[in-house]
């Protein structure tokens, strides 16, 4: 039988990432926010090419330290596919295993890495929705 300590590192990591985020809490969020939050982050990186001196989100200061440490948006979405796409095969394979009888793959195995593919198949659609968003926000800016 699985343990649920696998489960449970999936919803830190789960919590972690949304902590990371640092999506505003408000009653009526609405695009001219994520606009906002997003100039803010551009200020602040164009007003500093290595180390921004003062910033409002302190989440920030700690990530962007040197401008070489920071891997570019291109390499962090990458990465982020990869890994959808591994949980994705992870999951087939422990699938095939399971039908075709292997004894060392039990159901609850298989139904928990499906789950797995199937929470950041899903996470990494609306990351999908959202950069669609903001780029039809920013192709309507007036210049």
């Amino acid at each position: 039988m699985v343990d649920r300590v696998d489960i449970q590192s999936v919803l830190n990591q789960m919590q972690s990432l949304r902590s990371q985020m640092q999506v505003p809490e408000t009653s009526n969020p609405t695009n001219t926010q994520f606009a906002n939050t997003v100039e803010q982050m551009r200020k602040q990186i164009s007003s500093s090419a290595e180390v921004p001196t003062a910033t409002t989100d302190n989440s920030i200061q700690d990530t962007v330290t040197q401008k070489g440490n920071v891997p570019s948006f291109g390499e962090m979405l990458k990465d982020a596919v990869d890994t959808v796409n591994d949980n994705q095969q992870t999951a087939s394979g422990l699938a095939t295993r399971y039908e075709l009888g292997d004894p060392k793959v039990d159901l609850p195995e298989v139904m928990i890495a499906l789950q797995k593919s199937s929470v950041s198949f899903q996470a990494m659609t609306q990351v999908r929705n959202k950069m669609i968003e903001a780029y039809k926000e920013i192709i309507n800016m007036p210049l």
